[in-house]
């Protein structure tokens, strides 16, 4: 009987362990140390920009980008993801170099794409639960990103 119980006890404390890894899970962290989750509790769609310092269109859609992030960044988070692999300091100097405005991811643990994009710029947009939606290749205005969301959270 000692050792159904053991066993039991084990089977449950391995059971809650695999359960709080997989709830606790960090999928990315952003350059300013915060933690997230691509599926959170708050219910906030999320815009995702792969950008690169050597690609044009990308410093071009920036500042639409910024717009974008002062306006609804009380109900759409936006992050940016350098194309390239870039340490922590090197992201805080293109952040400060290019004024971006809005988060942008440091490390990403996993991602709710296949793989990272093929050209840029690129935008995923997510809805609540973490899964990609859309994804828009090429220069985006905050208007048309506002309008993408807007028309993805009605179907």
């Amino acid at each position: 009987m000692k050792k159904v119980v053991i066993i039991l006890a084990a089977s449950l404390a391995l059971l809650v362990g695999l359960w709080t890894q997989q709830n606790l899970k960090v999928d990315f962290t952003t350059l300013d140390g915060q933690e997230h989750r691509w599926s959170n509790s708050q219910g906030n769609w999320k815009v995702v920009n792969y950008f690169a310092e050597w690609c044009a269109p990308c410093l071009r859609e920036m500042p639409e980008l910024n717009h974008f992030y002062q306006q609804h960044n009380d109900d759409i988070d936006i992050f940016a993801v350098s194309f390239d692999p870039l340490n922590k300091e090197q992201l805080m100097v293109l952040q400060q170099k290019h004024d971006i405005q809005f988060p942008i991811i440091d490390r990403l643990n996993s991602l709710p794409w296949s793989q990272p994009p093929n050209s840029l710029p690129t935008t995923y947009i997510l809805d609540a639960d973490g899964k990609v939606q859309q994804q828009l290749k090429g220069e985006q205005s905050a208007e048309k990103l506002l309008h993408t969301v807007n028309v993805l959270k009605a179907l």
